[in-house]
C-alpha cells in the first residue's frame, strides 16, 4: 500500500510544482488514410452530469481531424458494474467494443474474464514511433495502477479521483456553524443535526451510485478493511461503527438523505442539503450550477485516525479483436492522452490527470489549477489514497452487488447495520472460496 501513497504524494507534488513539459501530439496518423474510415465503439460510464458532455466534445473533435477512424461513443449506466455487465452480454454474442473504461475495482475481474490486448502490444506491432509513449509520459507507479495482480499492463490510467466534501457555506452560516465545514465524521453528524434544527434543510448526503467507493472510504478511514488477504473483512467492530454513524443520520435522526446519486447531488445543488460527500469528478457540475457559496473541502477523518481514500476513476483498455480496429483504438487513445485532451478532460470533470506533464504545460492545466479552488482539496489529500478494493477471482460483480443490496436495506431501515454487514460478509466469503 505504501506504493500507492508514494504515487499520490508524487502526483500531488507534481501538480503543484512540476516543471513545464512539452505538449504531445493530438493524434497519431501512422495509419494510412483510406476512402472509408474504420468505425469503432468507445464504451464509457460518463453521464451528462459527470463528464458526458466532455466525452462528446472529445469524440467529435477527434472524428473531425482523423482521416482513418470514426469513434462512436456509447454511455453505459450503473457505472463500472453496469459496463461490465453489458460487456458480458456483448461478449456472449461474439462482439466487442474497441475501447472501454474499466473502474479500478474491476481490474482483475476484467482481465480474468474478457479478451483484451495490452496497448503496448498494439504500439509495438503497428506504431514504432510511439514505442516509448507510455514510458515518456507516465510515472511508473501511475502505470502500475492499470496492471493486474500478475503484473500485466492491462490498460492505461485515464482518470484519478478522490471523494471530497462539498459544502454550502451559506447554509452553514445560517445554522450558526463554521462555514469552513466539519473536519471529522463525528462533526459531520453534529453539523447535520444542527442544520436540520436551524434551517429545516437536510444536513448531509453521501453518494449512492452502483458501487461502494464512498462506503470504502467511510469504513476504512475508521480502521476497517474491505478485504483482509483474500477474505472480506468489512464487518469488523470499526466497520460496523462507521456504517452505524451514516445509518443513524438517515434512519434515526433523519438529518441525511438516502437517494440515488444524481438526485442526491441535485438536492445539494438546489440548496436543500448542506453537505454532499462525492467524487471530485462532480466538481464541474456543482461549480457551474450552484447558486450559493459552494466549496470543496478534504474528506472528513475519524477522530485520531488517518483517512484512507480509495482511488476512483478508471483505465482505458483495448478490447478490439481485429487488427484494423486495434490500430484505430490506439489512434483514438493517443488523442485522448494528449496534453490538450487531458486538460480538457480535467476541466470538464475534476479528475486528476494521470499524465505527468499536463499540470504545468502552457497548453495544459497551468492557468486552470492556479485559478480553481475546488481542485485543491483533491490534490491536498492524495497522500491518503489507497487502492479501490477489487474482490479476487470471478466473483467481483456478485460481491459488489451484495454490498449494494445491503446498503439499500440498511439505509432503508429494513435491517440493522450489524446483522446486515455480518451476513453479507459471510455470503461474499462463500463466493470467494
Amino acid at each position: 500500500m505504501n506504493g500507492y501513497l508514494k504515487l499520490f504524494s508524487l502526483l500531488a507534488l507534481m501538480l503543484m510544482l512540476a516543471a513545464c513539459g512539452k505538449s504531445g501530439s493530438t493524434a497519431s496518423n501512422n495509419s494510412a488514410a483510406s476512402d472509408e474510415k474504420t468505425v469503432i465503439e468507445y464504451w464509457h460510464v460518463n453521464a451528462e452530469t459527470q463528464g458526458g458532455k466532455t466525452v462528446e466534445e472529445l469524440v467529435k473533435a477527434f472524428n473531425e481531424q482523423s482521416k482513418t477512424t470514426k469513434v462512436v461513443a456509447k454511455y453505459n449506466p450503473d457505472m463500472y458494474k453496469g459496463l461490465m455487465q453489458n460487456l458480458q452480454a456483448e461478449a456472449a454474442s461474439g462482439k466487442s467494443p474497441a475501447v472501454v473504461q474499466v473502474g479500478w475495482s474491476f481490474l482483475d475481474y476484467f482481465s480474468n474474464n474478457f479478451s483484451y490486448i495490452s496497448p503496448q502490444e498494439v504500439i509495438d506491432q503497428h506504431f514504432p514511433d510511439d514505442r516509448t509513449f507510455l514510458k515518456d509520459h507516465f510515472l511508473d507507479n501511475v502505470l502500475e495502477l492499470a496492471q493486474n495482480s500478475e503484473g500485466i499492463q492491462v490498460g492505461i490510467p485515464y482518470s484519478l479521483s478522490t471523494p471530497v466534501l462539498y459544502i454550502n457555506k451559506d447554509l452553514l452560516k445560517e445554522a450558526g456553524l463554521d462555514e469552513n465545514g466539519p473536519k471529522t465524521w463525528q462533526e459531520v453528524k453534529e453539523f447535520s443535526k444542527k442544520i436540520k434544527e436551524k434551517t429545516g434543510k437536510h444536513g448531509f448526503y453521501m453518494q449512492e451510485p452502483a458501487d461502494n467507493w464512498a462506503t470504502q472510504a467511510l469504513l476504512e478511514s475508521n480502521g476497517a478493511r474491505m478485504l483482509s488477504g483474500k477474505k472480506a473483512a468489512f464487518a469488523s467492530k470499526e466497520g460496523i461503527e462507521a456504517y452505524q454513524l451514516l445509518a443513524d443520520m438517515i434512519v434515526k435522526d433523519k438529518t441525511a438523505l438516502h437517494l440515488p446519486w444524481d438526485q442526491g447531488v441535485q438536492s445539494f445543488i438546489d440548496g436543500n442539503v448542506a453537505m454532499a460527500y462525492t467524487t471530485i469528478a462532480r466538481r464541474s457540475q456543482i461549480q457551474d450550477n450552484a447558486k450559493f457559496n459552494a466549496a470543496a473541502i478534504k474528506s472528513p477523518a475519524w477522530e485520531g485516525k488517518d483517512v484512507r481514500l480509495p482511488a476512483g476513476g478508471a483505465m482505458l483498455a483495448i478490447t478490439a479483436q481485429e487488427k484494423k480496429q486495434q490500430k484505430a483504438a490506439w489512434e483514438f487513445m493517443k488523442y485522448l492522452y494528449s496534453v490538450e485532451s487531458m486538460a480538457k478532460w480535467t476541466e470538464g470533470t475534476g479528475y486528476v490527470p494521470p499524465r505527468k506533464d499536463v499540470a504545468e504545460d502552457e497548453n495544459g492545466l497551468k492557468d486552470f489549477l492556479a485559478e480553481n479552488e475546488m481542485m485543491k482539496a483533491a490534490i491536498e489529500q492524495m497522500d491518503g489514497v489507497v487502492s479501490w478494493t477489487s474482490f479476487p477471482g470471478d466473483a467481483g460483480l456478485e460481491a459488489e452487488q451484495k454490498l449494494l443490496d445491503i446498503r439499500d436495506e440498511i439505509l432503508g431501515g429494513k435491517t440493522s447495520v450489524k446483522e446486515g454487514l455480518k451476513t453479507t460478509e459471510k455470503e461474499i466469503n462463500k463466493l470467494l472460496k
